[in-house]
C-alpha cells in the first residue's frame, strides 16, 4: 500500500464527460482530495456508485476535489471502455472528473489494487487515508454508507489523523493488460 504522508502522484487523463485533460498539478487548491479508483462492471462498485456520487458531489461542494479513475484493459472489458464511461458518469451522477487512465501508469504509482481503491490526501496533498470506503459487500447485505471514507475525510477537514485503522479496499482486481500487471503483486 501507498504509504501514509506520501505525495499525490500527479496525473495528466482525460476526463471522459469532456474530453479535457485532467491534471492533479493544475486542479484548484482544495481542502482535500480523493482519488478513486472505480470501474464500470465491478460489483463492489456498482454497490456503492449511487452513494459514492452523492459523497463525491457533497464534498466538492465542501471544497474537496475528487477524482474518479478507470484504469481497466478495455481490451479485455469493453463495459469499462470510455464511451461507457461517460454513460456511467452521466447516469451516476458524477459531477466530478471521470478520468481514463490507459497506460495504466496512474494505477501503478498510486499501488492501486482494486475497484473501488479509495485514497484521501490533506490539503498539502500527503496521504492521510488509503482503503475502503465502508463495510458494504455485494454479499453481506449491510448497508452502503461510506463510514470509513467519510470519518477520515471528516478528519482531515478538521486538521486531525485519519482514524486507525485504515481497512483496505475488498474488490474486483484491476483488470491489467497482458503483461503489464505490477511488480507490487509480486
Amino acid at each position: 500500500m501507498l504509504a501514509l504522508g506520501t505525495q499525490a502522484p500527479d496525473f495528466s487523463l482525460p476526463n471522459v464527460t469532456n474530453s479535457q485533460i485532467v491534471s492533479l498539478d493544475s486542479s484548484i487548491q482544495a481542502r482535500a482530495y480523493v482519488v478513486a479508483f472505480v470501474c464500470n462492471h465491478c460489483p463492489f462498485v456498482k454497490l456503492l456508485r449511487d452513494h459514492f456520487a452523492e459523497f463525491g458531489n457533497a464534498a466538492m461542494d465542501n471544497g474537496v476535489q475528487v477524482f474518479a479513475i478507470s484504469s481497466n484493459d478495455i481490451e479485455n472489458y469493453p463495459d469499462d471502455s470510455p464511451e461507457k464511461m461517460a454513460i456511467e458518469a452521466k447516469e451516476a451522477g458524477y459531477r466530478f472528473p471521470y478520468l481514463y487512465d490507459e497506460s495504466q501508469e496512474v494505477a501503478k504509482a498510486y499501488k492501486a489494487a482494486c475497484t473501488p481503491d479509495f485514497f484521501l490526501f490533506a490539503s498539502d496533498r500527503r496521504l492521510a487515508y488509503r482503503g475502503q470506503y465502508d463495510n458494504a459487500r455485494p454479499s453481506n447485505g449491510k448497508p452502503v454508507t461510506g463510514s470509513d471514507l467519510q470519518a477520515a475525510l471528516d478528519a482531515v477537514l478538521d486538521k486531525q489523523l485519519a482514524p486507525e485503522p485504515h481497512t483496505p479496499s475488498l474488490g474486483c482486481n484491476i483488470k491489467w493488460k497482458p503483461g503489464k500487471a505490477p511488480t507490487y503483486f509480486g
